[in-house]
């Protein structure tokens, strides 16, 4: 059925078709509105026995469904930002134990300072905790990525994230195709859990595993991993069929036939990425461009692949290693290792600044002339800047960080002497 419809709105509808069994969640922008209407349609009955848990936290609904999804539950939540670090004991837990448990996070920064608009710095913080991470570029990928999302995690015992771009996508409302609940059924099979609690056969689980079992455990997971790298094109293929489109996968080419450039991101920045290669293509400059769909775990070999006869990678990323660089890219280096291809790391989009055609082209310039500065702030105010680290040299007392470089855009009315 296609419909205009807000992203989060649209999400919802589809997870309601997934049929959760248990729903735990804190309100947290932008998620908000995906469990909002979501508790809405179980207070109707609309989800059949689904039970909607109202906590008191983060940390208390991912706890909430370890308990549900152990006994035996589908089971989904969702968040951003800071709540996501508030459950981030919760995080590891749900991996270490296997659960095959749902998770929308619609990306925010983290603070501080305080920002609620969009970069990927919520994920990236826990991207090793053991979650398989999921990256949608629109809505409509969003949608289709939590039916794909059920039957990966269940299929393998392994946690889920679905990531999508906070305000991006969650606010925005275009077209989508919602499938019904019955086409739904037919490429999700019920769930079976691989572990399950019972009481006339009592076990305890998360229990302590000293240092001559733990790097096995680890192993385990890490394996789990490997095999989703295996089964993610599987279940795309088979998801293409039925439903009739493409979506998901580990990594998606955008006319890389004949690119000497490569960039290469993750999210809804990869649509305007699409429309500078179709501007520089017409001007015959051979860049083509590589979205990563499946982030954890990152699926070195098919990128490695996909990157064969480039000269240059570019790494646009909305996401900051203090101290080090990019995240992201240090994993394409990997992947590259023993290959002589220069990768850049473009660092954008942070806090929610907006990432333009005419910035990304005039990056793409800068890139093939050798002049980026490693790592490159993609639109870094300069001024602000060099004077923010003027004051801090001659004050002692140089007082916030934050406040200062507001006043000193005009963004809090009276300017910093």
């Amino acid at each position: 059925m296609n419909v205009q419809m807000e992203g989060s709105q649209a999400v919802a509808e589809i997870l309601a078709r997934c049929r959760p069994e248990v729903i735990a969640a804190y309100p947290i922008s932008p998620q908000t509105h995906i469990v909002e209407r979501l508790s809405v349609k179980v207070a109707r009955g609309e989800i059949g026995r689904c039970q909607f848990v109202n906590v008191e936290s983060e940390f208390a609904a991912l706890s909430v469904l370890i308990g549900a999804s152990a006994s035996g539950a589908r089971t989904y939540t969702a968040t951003s930002s800071q709540g996501l670090l508030f459950m981030a004991e919760a995080v590891y837990n749900a991996a270490g134990l296997g659960l095959p448990i749902v998770m929308t996070i619609a990306n925010r920064a983290v603070g501080a300072p305080i920002n609620i608009w969009n970069d990927h710095s919520d994920s990236m913080a826990l991207r090793d905790a053991g979650w398989i991470q999921l990256f949608a570029e629109h809505n409509q990928e969003a949608i289709d990525l939590h039916i794909q999302a059920f039957r990966l995690a269940e299929a393998l015992s392994c946690p889920v994230m679905v990531c999508m771009d906070g305000y991006v996508l969650t606010h925005a409302s275009e077209p989508v195709d919602l499938p019904d609940a019955a086409h739904v059924d037919a490429y999700l099979p019920p769930y079976q859990p691989v572990q399950l609690l019972d009481p006339n056969d009592p076990v305890s689980i998360g229990a302590m595993v000293g240092p001559d079992a733990f790097a096995e455990v680890k192993y385990l997971a890490h394996h789990q991993h490997l095999r989703a790298l295996d089964l993610i094109p599987e279940l795309t293929q088979a998801f293409e069929q039925h439903f009739h489109r493409q979506s998901g996968g580990l990594c998606s080419p955008y006319r890389m036939e004949g690119a000497d450039i490569a960039v290469i991101a993750m999210g809804s920045v990869i649509g305007t990425i699409k429309d500078v290669v179709d501007e520089l293509r017409r001007a015959s400059i051979p860049v083509g461009c590589i979205k990563i769909g499946c982030y954890r775990p990152f699926p070195m070999l098919r990128l490695r692949g996909l990157l064969e006869g480039v000269s240059r990678v570019i790494v646009v990323e909305k996401d900051l290693a203090v101290g080090v660089g990019g995240i992201v890219s240090a994993d394409v280096q990997l992947t590259l290792s023993g290959r002589q291809i220069p990768v850049h790391t473009v660092i954008a989009g942070l806090g929610g600044r907006s990432i333009s055609t005419s910035s990304l082209k005039q990056m793409i310039v800068e890139a093939r002339a050798e002049r980026l500065t490693e790592p490159y702030f993609l639109d870094l105010n300069k001024t602000v800047i060099e004077q923010e680290l003027a004051r801090r040299r001659d004050i002692r007392r140089a007082g916030p960080v934050a406040e200062h470089i507001l006043r000193t855009m005009n963004v809090m009315g009276t300017k910093v002497s």
